[in-house]
């Protein structure tokens, strides 16, 4: 599966925000808080396009869960079909990932570190193990670190010293397991995204 391989800083800088969460980008936002390139400085001077907002509201949830283009486009169309608003449908399937839990549960300092440590094996749901980063997690799931990645250095560093408070809709049922209590609403979801502007970007 493609992902995006290049300079983090790079795409938080052109963003206006840190995507990934990383102190390398705090430190670029701050030396450099313009966008990157030869005009950087100058490119923001003049008025900016309605669809210049609703594309960079569209790139910070895509980069920010770690999705292609066409990964995107498929969790819109879905949250499109189904009842209830577009746009809180849509960051609620975002969420409910499995890469994304394993991030809000504390276990990873970084969605791609949990996308990691889904792909080498690491988690299980329900007892079994699941490699899939984008599985879908639903209402009563019980997620949890298999007795190997439990004595993972960086998962006991990350835990320890990151002091991560999960939302609402996950409750902690053990050491390194948590189930998903219920289905996350739109005020659970701390994601600095408007996803009303994705939402008029798609229904062009």
């Amino acid at each position: 599966m493609s992902r995006y391989t290049g300079p983090k800083s790079r795409v938080s800088r052109r963003l206006g925000t840190n995507i990934w969460g990383t102190k390398g980008e705090t430190v670029a936002l701050d030396r450099r808080p313009y966008p990157p390139g030869e005009h950087g400085r100058s490119r923001r001077r003049g008025s900016v396009s309605e669809y210049l907002l609703q594309l960079q509201e569209k790139q910070k949830a895509r980069h920010t869960y770690g999705l292609t283009e066409r990964q995107f486009r498929n969790i819109f169309n879905e949250a499109s079909r189904r009842q209830g608003v577009t746009g809180e449908n849509m960051l609620r399937f975002l969420e409910l990932r499995l890469d994304n839990v394993i991030y809000r549960a504390g276990w990873g300092a970084t969605r791609p570190q949990s996308r990691q440590f889904v792909n080498h094996g690491h988690v299980n749901v329900n007892g079994r193990r699941v490699t899939i980063p984008s599985y879908r997690l639903r209402r009563g799931d019980v997620v949890e670190l298999r007795d190997k990645a439990r004595g993972f250095t960086v998962v006991q560093w990350n835990s320890d010293v990151l002091d991560r408070t999960p939302p609402a809709w996950l409750e902690s049922s053990g050491e390194f397991q948590t189930t998903v209590r219920e289905l996350p609403i739109r005020e659970q979801i701390d994601v600095p995204v408007r996803e009303q502007l994705i939402v008029e970007l798609y229904s062009k």
